[in-house]
């Protein structure tokens, strides 16, 4: 009897040891996962950098939006910090009308549409080129490509501004415009890469198969492969809409005594005005409010640009390679 007693009580010690192993493999299983992206621990660390990289960008927004609908007791208030008791839209009002909104609205929209269009099809075309065609000195030119990408664009400003000077192109839109028709413009060489890292991806059967049926580059371009680099087009033309639409260096120093400037440039003349009144004694509990006002209304059509084409966006940044 005791043998079989010693026996059952082996038998359960080993049963319940087992299955406290089981417990500890299905725990350390849940918590690291088959594979080390696959684990709780891995997801749980990367939602938290996820969290406070979205803190970073998003705290200034909502410090922004918070700041602009205050009035003055809100802002005089030291308790009230980032929800205000009541709203106050007024300071939409006035910095809208310091931006002169309407008129400059309209300019920043064109500008950015016009440059980024040209940019399109202009670096499209080199793209291709550089990708699937041979030419003289082709590495030399890739070259070229390259510097021009990394040099800084101070470099060669003084040149530019001598040259659209003796143009006659100063105070106008041409000096942004032109360049992009060739390729070049802010951020041209950038795309010119994405083209042709796209390009480059594509099946060399493509060309064969076009040539066969007695197309020629340029036909094999604008009937085969630009129609197909929908998703690289859609990172070219949001990448260039935007950078054009917040550039103020270029626009400061071609435009610098235009009267019809993007909003860009109105928001740089209207807090140097809000300065000179500041130091004339003019000071208002308002200021800030105005700023961060006239800040949300030249952001708020890029907030809404990105809202409708976040999808597409995000494929075409997947499919140009741009992640890796």
């Amino acid at each position: 009897m005791k043998i079989v007693k010693r026996g059952s009580e082996a038998a359960a010690r080993l049963y319940s040891e087992d299955k406290l192993r089981q417990g500890l493999d299905l725990l350390k299983y849940r918590l690291l996962g088959a594979e080390i992206d696959k684990g709780l621990l891995f997801k749980l660390f990367v939602y938290v950098i996820l969290i406070n990289v979205a803190f970073i960008y998003i705290k200034p927004i909502l410090y922004m939006v918070t700041t602009m609908v205050k009035d003055a007791k809100n802002i005089l208030d030291p308790t009230v910090i980032w929800v205000p008791k009541t709203l106050f839209l007024g300071h939409l009002q006035e910095a809208s009308e310091m931006l002169n909104y309407g008129k400059s609205f309209l300019i920043s929209v064109s500008l950015a549409s016009s440059v980024a269009v040209l940019q399109v099809f202009s670096c499209a075309i080199a793209g291709y080129a550089f990708a699937r065609l041979d030419f003289p000195f082709k590495k030399v030119w890739g070259a070229l490509l390259l510097f021009t990408f990394i040099m800084p664009p101070q470099i060669t400003i003084l040149p530019s501004i001598m040259l659209f000077k003796g143009f006659g192109w100063l105070n106008t839109f041409l000096p942004m415009v032109v360049p992009a028709l060739f390729g070049h413009g802010l951020k041209g060489a950038m795309f010119v890469i994405i083209y042709r890292a796209f390009y480059s991806t594509l099946p060399k059967e493509l060309d064969e198969a076009a040539r066969m049926d007695g197309a020629g580059p340029f036909r094999m371009f604008f009937r085969v492969m630009f129609p197909i680099s929908r998703s690289a087009t859609v990172v070219v033309v949001l990448f260039s809409f935007v950078w054009n639409w917040n550039d103020f260096y270029f626009p400061s120093l071609f435009m610098f005594t235009a009267e019809n400037v993007p909003l860009s440039i109105t928001l740089a003349r209207m807090a140097g005005e809000m300065k000179l009144a500041e130091g004339a004694g003019e000071i208002t509990v308002y200021a800030e409010a105005i700023k961060m006002a006239a800040s949300f209304l030249i952001i708020m059509p890029l907030l809404v640009v990105y809202l409708f084409a976040q999808r597409w966006f995000i494929e075409g940044v997947e499919r140009t390679g741009l992640v890796e």
